[in-house]
């Protein structure tokens, strides 16, 4: 098998395949600034565009129309810089804004990110650096230096703390390529010039430097064609070792004799520094020694452009073919290959330490045994520290360490071992554990703090438990981070952080035992259990406790208050499933505190407790009231109320309100009785309060049942207001009168409605009132006025009649004068009393009230009075007229003159008495109807008939003649005979014309008209009449109408036509209209009502007027007389109606005339419309010259709508002229496909560029197979993506698709080119030309739509294209799954380990297994290489040892060993076994232990080979089977074996077994190994009892020689020791001070920060001072 190189090489894609232009791919033109984006400025078909790569996003491309000289991505994120001239702008692509921009003085000649927020800029003379955040511009860092002047800068580095900078450029010089460089110090602000190509800066962490190293590496090739890498430090750091200069020879093939470094990389992860030269080559070297580890060709094409691959440690660039590659040391073979062909041991230790690579274990333990064995214990804890992935750092390594004996004065080894690990980092969790042990017992917490928090320490439960027992908050911290919830819940609880025990439980999802936890902070911290309780219950998610629980345990701690304080909170949402806990509450407050639980319930929040139980024990408590609230038994009721003093009375009035009517009633009977004078004002409370539910009557009883008028008046006084009972009123108005309250009872009688006035007026006369108000009240109220009068005269209290008809109420006087009258009353008392009445009164009643008794007269004084006061009451005046008329007192003069009495119901009074004075009184009021009875009723028509003349009034006209009327005939002749001839206002004999009209009366009109009219009369030439005569002829006789018009010459010629127009007299109507020279209308008679058209034009020739002609004209054109009607219209000279007149000459076609017509409209009126309907008749009459002239000429016409009017009517000459004149290229090119100028059509259509245009002049090419112009026509159709479709159906429903995949090939390369046109062409070419497929779709991939062509190609079985789009739309599954189903045709398999590693159906992976087992058995174990890391390894070994392919798979399987899978061990074991490779299988079992060791190792012990039952014994032994394992080792004589195992067992007795047994074979070289190997545990007695019985003792003899050697020097120390200790006895005082002074001192200039013994200790007389804890 070749070797494996130690490098990871990976080519990322390929950008011409990506599309991108070969000639766009080089240093001017692509960009790469980091691992996740390449920029690339190209240009297609003229246009410039900037193309972006995302290596992160499945090499997503996107491209955007950009003019720049430069473009730069940010490393990481989506954001772009441009450069064009000398003008900067960052973008952000995410969200489109504009970051920044800036405009620089000079021209930028390079440029590049330097980090995630500054750019670098390098111009002819300076280096700038711009942030792009904040507002500020580049700020300029350094001049340049002048040798690099003329140079090309091709790259820029600046150190990480910015204070070192490198300008890299090259030029050409006698043949070559030099390289320039300008190093810069910030600080000393100085700079450097450098003949070097390529240059990068570092860091690298030395051993035993407290801080990182800072380096700047440089390589050069010079004229001679030497090359260096030099690799120097800058900006030493105090307390670091000095780093020596390391100056190595870059090593150049010699066909590679022009070849020059051009980029530099540094690896941070390895300390490696990747070269890149200009031919591709690729040189690795180690960053602190120097050494070249690998060098190699990676690509035949110049690599112009690198950077740093952060995600693998490697470089990632780009050559000129557009290959993007990255190389990166592969982890698993580096160390192995610097071991095997570096032979540096040292080297690889130190990579392998550095990165935690593999590899290098074997070595790295071999290396601290021997460290350790030699006791170089600094060394062997700095390798164990330093080991990769902390193999050594393991419990048996601090064992090791400290069981090692700590040298006088000085840190144990262990100590110092862990204070060096603390120095290269932190410390595991065997670690940790041990290093806290000295520091807690030396009290020094904050140290151990302070490791906690720059996380030095690796907690565990088992340090946090250590810890609690010195500090219970350091020890939460250590559970917190080592993730053990019930001991951080515990540690919250101690440290009273009760808070954060709930967050963190349901943080880390935990449910700690709350009850228990409640109890335990109820013992220690009682001020908190409640608040703990209330997080605990009020939780969101629910409560975490029953409440039960937490009361039980405040409880058991007598709690009572607390417990109390929880329950109210928890019970305030008053639930019903809470009542028993409610019932809870209260009773052990009711039993130990009732003052407490009278609050509660005086709160009102708990409803659902015992009411029964609480209520029996607040009448235990002596909380009587509360006891009431809860009784409804009327016994406890009764039993209780006896207590009512105890009681708030507010609350016991409502507390009625509980209890039934009858309840009630009794509890208030009783009160009553008990003490009336005491409990009156509570019980009236109660009536006031219940009066509705008790009812008043029940309630006037009681209190009357205990005479209490005082009682009553309250209580009935709070609900008369808003009662409608009558007896509560009266009963009311009785307890006022009788409790002295004589105004309450008068406001009650006056503003009350509901009492029996009857009884109360009974009442109040009863009662004899020294103030009658309330009786007067009543009476004058319900109307007992009458007996009110005689109750007040016969008693004598005439003052109260005074005060009655004067204060009280004046409107009454009528009733009291009537009633005074009555009693006999006499005439001047009531006269006197009358005149004393000041208020208003009704004077009719009043009148009424005397008529009724006729005693009228006697109210004249009082009348007169009023109207010599100026009264103007219509009563007054009417009681004077009737007066007046009574005693004849000249009535007739008042009537005729006074205004203020009411006409009707004087007029009424006087029918029987006088009609005459009746007549008077009706005219005067204009009482119509009244007077028209009268004046019928006694014959009296003459004043009947003048009155209807003047009154003018046509209802009452209609009222007189209508049919029915008896006396109509008589009201007419007198009419005529009297009433009119007697009249000379024309208004009345206009209006009693309109009478007769409107009564239907034409013959008596036309008789009352003609002897007005027509005979000698002041109305002869009265125009309303002669028009009214007319009319009234022309309704009732025709006849008459045209010698009244022959007759008569005032009338309204135009009205009484119309009138005869509508009466159909035709004729009479025209005679009228000629009579009175109206021709107009004369001629639309004739033409609308006569109909005769031509006896029209005869009186139109006769009269020749315009107006005639036009209507005539007009005429003739209704009734489609197309040419006369024109005729009439010139002749009118009127081209107003032109709309009119065009519409029906086109309907008749008669467009000859319509041009007369129209030519003379547009020379009286230049409207667009006369002037478009010319150019239109002009088409339609052929006259194509007039109208050619009629264009040429100013016009105003619409000669678009002409045009489309001409081409709809298929006269395409016309049209064709007309979208010539107006360029109207649209209209024309379709008009000249119709005339088959096809050429014609397509150069218009090119004018109009209009997409409906080219659409229809392509159909038309197509089907003419004119391809060319039809492909002309479809590029510039298909750039519109919604026209596509159509148009590849119209080429495809003729089936020219030769011709249609052309058309689509040449709009690629439009720049409208769209994903459509891409997308189209593909799906074509699926099905008409697929050799072509494949190509078309590495090209344009990224434009097309993946998910219609994939239908495409499943369609048309191209299954290679169809594998190749699945993998770029990134349906990897689907990919794989054509793959392997179409393999003949799609599979290949470097292209098919790509896929199946990005499948997200891990089902793939073991289909995919089959799939090569079955077709490709060869390369499965290159397809697992792939798939490791996805892959279940347990399932694939079960998948190939179902079929028996187990060999298959081997060089997988030993590549996936290291990860120790049970299975995979087996598997291979088998193989080992069956290959009978022991060798293999011995290193396997050694370095994997996740194996069944028992079942191989009694497999093995039978097998046939030695090695094979050797490798059993050494199963055995490591399953610490001592006995077995040596036992086998026996068996095959493997002695040496058999004494390794007895050594290791560390079993004296098993050892002493193998001396015997070797003693007993008679093999005395065993023996005497025997005791070199086991030394540690033979018995100095056993072994000499042995030797000298079986003659050994020669064999014996080193092993006796060196123990007495250990003895004597074991006794010369001792010797030594107590000689020391006496003299130091001697001096004990001092001796005690200077070992304490000699002990280490903790404390912050310690640089280990390791614990020392407790200061202060007290030692022990005569032992030497030891460190504790070890």
């Amino acid at each position: 098998m070749a070797e494996q190189l130690p490098i990871k090489f990976q080519e990322h894609t390929q950008l011409q395949s990506l599309g991108v232009n070969a000639a766009s791919i080089g240093f001017s033109t692509l960009t790469l600034e980091s691992e996740r984006f390449i920029c690339v400025r190209e240009q297609v078909n003229g246009t410039n565009q900037v193309v972006i790569i995302d290596l992160a996003n499945n090499n997503e491309m996107m491209r955007r129309p950009i003019t720049a000289d430069s473009v730069i991505m940010h490393p990481t994120t989506k954001v772009m810089a441009l450069k064009a001239s000398r003008q900067l702008q960052v973008f952000n692509l995410e969200t489109k804004t504009k970051v920044k921009s800036h405009l620089m003085p000079e021209d930028i000649i390079f440029w590049k990110w330097i980090d995630l927020q500054k750019i670098g800029l390098v111009t002819q003379n300076a280096v700038y650096h711009w942030s792009i955040e904040g507002t500020s511009g580049p700020i300029k860092v350094f001049d340049r230096h002048t040798n690099l002047a003329g140079c090309q800068i091709i790259n820029y580095r600046v150190s990480k703390d910015e204070k070192w900078m490198v300008l890299v450029g090259i030029s050409a010089q006698q043949g070559r390529v030099v390289g320039s460089m300008q190093l810069y110090s910030k600080d000393r602000g100085v700079s450097q010039f450098i003949e070097g190509h390529a240059a990068a800066f570092a860091s690298i962490q030395l051993e035993d430097a407290p801080h990182p190293t800072k380096l700047f590496a440089f390589a050069v090739r010079t004229a001679t064609g030497d090359s260096k890498l030099q690799i120097i430090e800058v900006d030493h750091s105090e307390g670091n070792p000095p780093f020596q200069k390391k100056a190595v020879e870059i090593f150049f093939p010699p066909e590679a004799s022009q070849d020059f470094p051009v980029s530099m990389q540094v690896g941070a992860k390895y300390g490696v520094i990747y070269v890149v030269t200009k031919m591709g080559f690729i040189h690795i070297y180690d960053l602190e020694t120097g050494i070249c580890l690998f060098m190699n060709r990676i690509s035949g094409d110049t690599m112009f452009v690198t950077a740093d691959h952060e995600s693998t440690s490697g470089v990632i660039g780009v050559n000129k073919k557009g290959q993007v590659l990255s190389v990166t040391l592969d982890e698993d073979t580096i160390v192995p290959y610097i071991v095997n062909n570096l032979n540096n041991t040292e080297l690889a230790l130190k990579l392998a330490g550095r990165a935690g690579l593999a590899g290098a274990d074997d070595l790295c333990v071999s290396r601290f045994n021997q460290l350790f064995s030699s006791g170089a214990y600094d060394d062997a804890a700095k390798m164990a520290a330093n080991s990769p992935r902390g193999i050594l750092r393991t419990v048996d390594t601090i064992e090791r360490f400290r069981n090692l004996p700590a040298a006088p004065n000085q840190l144990s080894p262990i100590l110092k071992y862990l204070g060096l690990l603390l120095e290269k980092g932190g410390l595991n969790r065997y670690e940790s554990l041990e290093m806290a042990k000295p520091v807690l017992q030396q009290n020094r917490q904050p140290l151990l703090e302070r490791w906690l928090k720059e996380d030095k320490l690796e907690c565990s439960e088992e340090l946090g438990d250590f810890v609690r027992q010195f500090d219970s908050k350091l020890a939460l911290s250590v559970y917190l981070r080592a993730s053990v919830p019930h001991k951080v819940v515990l540690c919250f609880a101690e440290n009273r952080q009760y808070e954060k025990i709930v967050a963190y439980a349901k943080t880390v999802g935990y449910t700690p035992d709350y009850s228990s936890l409640l109890y335990n902070i109820a013992r220690s911290d009682p001020d908190k259990t409640v608040d703990f309780a209330h997080t605990l219950i009020n939780d969101e998610n629910g409560p975490l406790i029953e409440a039960d629980k937490v009361v039980d345990v405040l409880l058991s701690q007598n709690m009572l208050q607390q417990a109390t304080s929880f329950l109210l909170d928890y019970l305030k949402n008053n639930r019903e499933e809470d009542a028993a806990l409610q019932t809870r509450v209260l009773e052990m407050n009711l039993t130990h505190a009732p003052q407490v639980a009278d609050a509660i319930l005086g709160t009102g929040m708990l409803t659902h407790y015992d009411r029964v139980a609480i209520g029996t024990l607040c009448e235990k408590a002596g909380l009587h009231q509360r006891a009431l609230e809860h009784f409804t038994d009327i016994h406890d009721i009764k039993r209780v109320i006896p207590y009512t003093h105890t009681m708030n009375a507010e609350w016991l009035v409502n507390y009625f309100g509980t209890l039934s009517v009858d309840q009630t009633l009794d509890c208030l009977k009783e009160m009553l009785n008990l003490n009336l004078r005491q409990n009156l004002q509570v019980v009236v409370q109660v009536a006031i309060k219940y009066s509705e539910q008790l009812q008043p009557h029940n309630l006037i009883d009681l209190l009357e049942g205990f005479k209490s008028n005082e009682g009553l008046y309250y209580y009935l006084g709070s609900i008369v207001n808003v009662s409608q009972d009558p007896l509560v009123h009266f009963k009311y108005i009785q307890a006022a009168c009788r409790t002295g309250n004589v105004r309450e009872a008068e406001r009650i009688c006056r503003e009350s409605n509901y009492y029996d006035a009857e009884k109360v007026k009974n009442f109040l006369k009863e009662a004899r009132l020294s103030d009658q108000l309330p009786l007067i009240i009543v009476c004058d109220r319900f109307g007992f006025v009458h007996d009110l009068v005689l109750y007040l005269y016969h008693n004598n209290l005439q003052k109260f009649i005074e005060v009655y008809v004067q204060k009280v109420n004046p409107s009454r006087t009528p009733e009291v004068i009537g009633g005074l009258l009555d009693v006999g009353c006499d005439e001047d008392i009531i006269k006197s009393l009358l005149l004393s009445v000041k208020g208003e009164l009704d004077v009719g009643k009043l009148c009424e009230e005397v008529e009724q008794r006729n005693r009228l007269k006697l109210l004249l004084p009082w009348l007169n009075m009023r109207v010599t006061e100026g009264s103007q009451d219509r009563q007054v005046y009417n009681a004077l007229a009737k007066i007046y008329i009574d005693t004849n007192n000249n009535p007739e003069p008042f009537l005729k003159e006074n205004e203020f009495y009411e006409p009707r119901i004087i007029g009424k009074y006087c029918e029987k008495r006088d009609p005459y004075l009746a007549y008077i009184a009706y005219e005067k009021g204009q009482c119509d109807y009244e007077l028209i009875h009268i004046t019928s009723e006694n014959a009296m028509f003459k004043h009947q008939a003048r009155y209807l003349v003047h009154r003018r009034d046509l209802s009452l006209w209609q009222y007189v003649l209508q049919e029915n009327n008896e006396n109509r005939r008589e009201v007419i002749d007198q009419i005529v005979a009297t009433a009119l001839p007697e009249c000379t206002d024309p208004e009345d004999v206009s209006l009693t014309v309109k009478a007769f009209m409107a009564a239907d009366l034409p013959n008596e009109l036309i008789e009352l008209l003609e002897r007005i009219v027509l005979e000698q009369s002041a109305f002869n030439d009265n125009k309303t009449l002669q028009n009214l005569l007319i009319f009234t002829a022309v309704k009732a006789d025709h006849t008459k109408v045209m010698d009244y018009v022959s007759k008569l010459d005032n009338f309204d010629a135009p009205d009484v036509a119309e009138v005869c127009i509508g009466e159909n007299l035709f004729e009479e109507a025209f005679a009228i209209f000629k009579k009175y020279n109206v021709n107009g209308d004369a001629v639309m008679v004739l033409i609308d009502k006569i109909g005769d058209l031509d006896r029209a034009y005869e009186f139109a020739e006769r009269c020749d007027q315009s107006d005639v002609w036009s209507k005539l004209a007009k005429a003739q054109l209704d009734n489609m007389r197309i040419k006369e009607s024109i005729d009439s219209y010139i002749r009118a000279n009127d081209t107003s109606n032109y709309m009119e007149v065009t519409r029906h000459a086109e309907m008749d076609g008669k467009y000859d005339d319509l041009v007369r017509f129209l030519q003379l409209a547009r020379k009286q009126s230049r409207e667009p419309y006369i002037e478009t309907e010319l150019l239109f008749a002009y088409a339609k009459t052929d006259r194509l010259t007039d109208m050619e002239e009629f264009i040429g000429s100013p016009n105003i016409a619409e000669v678009q709508q002409v045009g489309d009017r001409c081409f709809q009517a298929h006269m395409l000459e016309a049209a064709k002229i007309l979208y010539t004149s107006i360029s109207n290229h649209a209209s024309l090119a379709t008009t000249l496909v119709h005339l088959n100028d096809y050429q014609g059509a397509v150069d218009c259509a090119r004018k109009a560029n209009s997409t409906k245009v080219w659409k229809e002049v392509n159909t038309v090419c197509i089907g003419q197979q004119e391809f060319r112009l039809a492909k002309i026509c479809g590029l510039h159709i298909i750039v519109h993506a919604e026209e596509l479709e159509q148009v590849v159906q119209t080429y495809e429903n003729n089936g020219y698709f030769e011709q249609l995949i052309t058309l689509l090939e040449d709009g690629l390369g439009l720049e409208r080119a769209h994903m459509g046109m891409f997308t189209e062409l593909a799906v074509l070419y699926s099905k008409y030309a697929p050799e072509k497929m494949m190509e078309h779709l590495k090209l344009f991939v990224s434009r097309i739509n993946i998910p219609k062509v994939i239908r495409a190609c499943n369609d048309t079985h191209l299954w290679r294209e169809l594998v190749f789009l699945y993998v770029h739309y990134d349906e990897f599954d689907n990919a794989v799954q054509a793959m392997m189903d179409h393999a003949s045709d799609s599979w290949e398999h470097s292209a098919f380990k790509e896929i199946i590693v990005k499948v997200s159906n891990v089902e793939l992976y073991y289909k995919a297994l089959r799939f090569y087992l079955n077709e490709q058995p060869m390369l499965l174990n290159d397809l697992l290489a792939s798939m490791v890391p996805r892959i279940n390894h347990t399932r694939v070994v079960q998948l190939f040892e179902k079929s028996d392919n187990i060999p298959l798979i081997r060089s997988y399987l030993q590549s996936v060993q290291h990860l120790n899978n049970k299975a995979v061990n087996s598997a291979l074991n088998e193989l080992f076994i069956e290959e009978e490779d022991f060798d293999s299988l011995r290193d396997s079992i050694d370095h994997y232990n996740n194996i069944d060791t028992i079942e191989i190792a009694q497999r093995l012990e039978k097998h046939e080979l030695l090695e094979f039952r050797r490798i059993a014994a050494h199963l055995y032994k490591k399953n610490r089977r001592w006995r077995q394992s040596i036992a086998l080792s026996k068996q095959d004589r493997l002695f040496k074996d058999a004494m390794d195992t007895a050594a290791e067992s560390k079993d004296r007795e098993v050892a002493e077994e193998l001396l015997g047994y070797f003693i007993e074979i008679g093999r005395r070289e065993c023996f005497a190994a025997m005791l070199y190997t086991c030394y540690d545990l033979m018995r100095p007695d056993i072994v000499m009892e042995l030797s000298w019985r079986h003659g050994l003792s020669d064999f014996s003899m080193p092993y006796m020689i060196n123990l007495l050697h250990e003895q004597t020097s074991k006794i010369s120390i001792l010797d030594k020791d107590v000689e020391e200790l006496k003299q130091k006895a001697e001096k004990k005082e001092q001796e005690s001070d200077n070992a304490q002074s000699m002990q280490p001192v903790m404390g912050l200039g310690n640089p280990l920060m390791l614990a020392a013994a407790p200061t202060g200790a007290t030692h022990m007389t005569m032992q030497t001072p030891h460190f504790t804890g070890f």
